[in-house]
């Protein structure tokens, strides 16, 4: 059995009402969804919206291997590691898709001893906020062709229908489809197609809005289609808001669970790093930070992707002032970066850990250009030698930059203790002086390039004539004073998954622009990346089963 699994399995878990306790949580502001989760109600998150805020803390990685960094389970040892030394500290995650937990990454629930729980039921339907985002993002698509089908007088060019169908699985047959075949009875036929429900605008909008009516707002400003003259049709023309807000409701309230230890997490919300926006929503984070000394999220795949976006765009949307961040990285993972194959990973190997030092200082680089203080959490595995640690933390130590060996996945929060102390270390030295990296004021093109050159060390961007023009309509339009989300492989800096390490001088390929406009962004498509990822080979749904007593298998 996979010790993961077997370690949740044998945790007994408290009510959550106790965790909720810790914060100061009031019973009565609960609804619960069993014994072990429960949203947090609007009245009360109301009720603290003019508390202090805390501390605000990132978790961040190198970029992604397949020898694993441990992201999730460094955020989960962190906070409960500053509950150890006695902070008031709040965990704040992302929802895992079930498209990956059945696909080729597993569960997303931290790993060990360093875990939230009940992990099965927070990997699969959790409290139905996923499939709520679904159906609001279905429920848009089918009113638009309701409109088009009964009288069309918004007079849409069904040619120019851009919104598109969800599913929170992996399902490469849906990425492009025809739609309302069969006869005159059942519309008009056209081309269509559906994203994965993580790279729905509508995720996008439910994790930025700040409350109910921002939220609604929001989903009333998603271009959903345009005219022949090309002006644009959005979701509040089709008059569709009101009841998807109705639908994502319940859903809006953030997530209350627990780790192993007992500190309380909220798990809440899940856009897609290498496609969206890639960090949990502000809802939870906004009460969280009322509710504690310190707040652990933690943002997707790499720095490049994940902590930018967190950045550029959560951020500086939402008014948050992070304080310090922490970069993961494991011994095996850099080796990986200095060139070695996964299946050499277990022998010592200095100078493959010193080559690979080069990807993890591009990360560290890049947090300085935000005004972030950094410390490195190298997860221990115990293959890593002391001769490979000591390289690491030679090579940070040219930096400026703390490395510490972390055990938290054999020792919970024992494991992270001193990383906590380094991470509390920052927060009081107040030395944070977070910036975004780039101004609303420059030209969309710009914001892009100036990702490329700073955070990828690309040479520059390679925009082609027809992305260019759809560039120059949305600041027409009214929409260039808005962020970018670079949606591109999370596995290397460059457009291309196999170039690993540290490279530079390379051309970043702009394929595609998306307008989302109740998210506030513009979505740039650079290489091969899909909205809609498929199933591997093996998937990871071929080792999900159930126990005869009832018992889920193999979602790790």
């Amino acid at each position: 059995m996979n010790p993961d699994l077997e370690i949740a399995r044998a945790a007994k878990l408290r009510p959550i009402a106790d965790i909720a306790a810790r914060l100061n949580i009031p019973a009565d502001a609960l609804e619960p969804y069993g014994r072990h989760k429960a949203k947090i109600g609007f009245d009360y998150i109301n009720s603290v919206r003019d508390r202090k805020d805390g501390a605000l803390v990132l978790v961040t990685g190198i970029s992604p291997t397949p020898a694993g960094e441990g992201k999730t389970t460094t955020t989960v040892g962190l906070g409960d590691a500053l509950n150890r030394i006695g902070k008031r500290a709040t965990i704040c995650l992302r929802e895992p898709s079930l498209g990956p937990s059945f696909g080729m990454k597993g569960g997303a629930a931290g790993g060990g001893y360093a875990q939230v729980v009940p992990m099965d039921q927070i990997n699969l339907h959790f409290t139905g906020d996923f499939h709520a985002v679904t159906s609001a993002n279905n429920l848009l698509a089918a009113m638009i062709d309701n409109h088009v089908y009964w009288s069309n007088s918004l007079g849409i060019d069904p040619r120019r229908i851009s919104w598109r169908r969800c599913l929170d699985m992996n399902d490469r047959a849906l990425r492009s489809i025809v739609g309302s075949l069969g006869g005159v009875a059942n519309g008009f036929p056209r081309e269509d197609g559906f994203d994965i429900t993580v790279a729905s605008e509508v995720m996008a909008v439910f994790c930025l809005a700040k409350d109910m009516a921002d939220l609604q707002a929001r989903l009333g400003k998603m271009i959903v289609a345009q005219r022949r003259d090309g002006t644009n049709v959005t979701a509040s023309d089709i008059k569709a808001d009101g009841a998807m807000s109705v639908l994502l409701r319940d859903a809006l309230a953030p997530n209350l669970v627990q780790t192993l230890e007992g500190s309380p997490a909220m798990v809440h919300g899940g856009p897609f790093a290498n496609i969206a926006h890639g960090c949990n929503s502000v809802m939870a984070t906004q009460l969280a930070l009322k509710l504690s000394d310190v707040v652990v999220t933690e943002a997707g795949f790499g720095a490049d992707l994940g902590a930018e976006k967190f950045v550029d765009i959560k951020c500086r949307s939402a008014g948050l002032t992070p304080s310090c961040a922490v970069i993961v990285a494991t011994v095996r993972a850099l080796k990986m970066h200095g060139g070695m194959a996964r299946n050499a990973l277990g022998p010592e190997n200095v100078e493959a850990v010193k080559r690979g030092i080069a990807n993890l200082a591009r990360h560290v680089e890049n947090l300085g250009k935000f005004g972030l203080p950094v410390v490195v959490a190298v997860n221990h595995f115990t293959s890593d030698t002391e001769a490979e640690f000591a390289a690491i933390n030679d090579g940070m130590a040219a930096l400026g930059v703390e490395a510490i060996s972390c055990t938290h996945w054999a020792h919970g929060s024992a494991g992270a203790e001193a990383l906590a102390h380094a991470v509390m270390n920052h927060i009081e030295s107040g030395k944070a002086a977070y910036k975004p990296l780039y101004g609303l004021e420059l030209k969309l093109a710009d914001k892009i390039r100036t990702i490329a050159k700073e955070i990828y060390r690309a040479a520059d961007i390679a925009v082609p004539d027809a992305v260019a023009r759809r560039l120059k309509a949305f600041e027409d339009a009214g929409f260039g004073n808005v962020p970018v989300c670079i949606a591109k492989t999370q596995f290397s800096f460059t457009s291309d998954p196999t170039v690993m390490g540290a490279p530079t001088g390379h051309i970043l390929p702009v394929r595609e622009v998306r307008l989302s406009a109740g998210a506030g962004f513009v979505v740039a498509i650079c290489g091969d990346i899909m909205t809609m990822p498929g199933l591997p080979r093996v998937p990871a749904a071929e080792a999900i089963h159930l126990r005869e007593d009832g018992e889920i298998e193999g979602l790790f």
